[in-house]
């Protein structure tokens, strides 16, 4: 993966658990499906004669446009994921991502105000959670999603130890 430019060298990344695929996916399903329906209307409308405007081929193509988006949109999500990583180091957390536009996020714990786990319906079966970082800036707050239970309950006292201890030092 060819991100020198961005990444501070000799960093280990850790991974999001290669499961949070399956929440994407989830997510990409439900919206992808109300989306077709919606953008789908004005062609059963066509086709039944209630409506003229708008001619057929434009109906038949919205819906077909945004099918053909939706699934390269699909193929994307399991490299979406792999590129989703954090390291910590001694005085900040970086969190990346990105495959098109890349972003390496630099989180100084001395910044942090408060460290926050959610766990969506999704995720809970799979035993996963999504940690987010507040900081003073809102410029700089970060979240890891697809963590392991355990290891998002670990970064979150972690990290939330660093920073009282780099605040106590201010």
């Amino acid at each position: 993966m060819p991100t020198e430019a961005i990444d501070p060298p000799g960093i280990d990344w850790l991974r999001v658990s290669p499961k949070y695929v399956t929440v994407r996916l989830a997510e990409w399903a439900l919206g992808n499906l109300i989306a077709v329906v919606l953008l789908s209307l004005p062609l059963v409308l066509v086709l039944n004669g209630a409506w003229t405007w708008p001619p057929l081929w434009l109906a038949v193509a919205v819906p077909a446009v945004w099918l053909l988006l939706a699934v390269w949109r699909l193929v994307l999500i399991p490299r979406q994921v792999r590129s989703i990583g954090y390291a910590e180091r001694d005085d900040d957390l970086l969190v990346r991502r990105g495959i098109f536009f890349q972003r390496t996020l630099v989180v100084p714990y001395g910044r942090m105000q408060y460290v926050d786990i959610a766990v969506g319906p999704v995720e809970r079966p799979l035993g996963l959670c999504t940690l987010k970082l507040h900081t003073a800036s809102a410029g700089t707050n970060a979240e890891i999603p697809g963590l392991p239970a355990g290891e998002g309950a670990r970064l979150r006292e972690q990290l939330s130890a660093r920073g009282e201890a780099r605040l106590a030092g201010l």
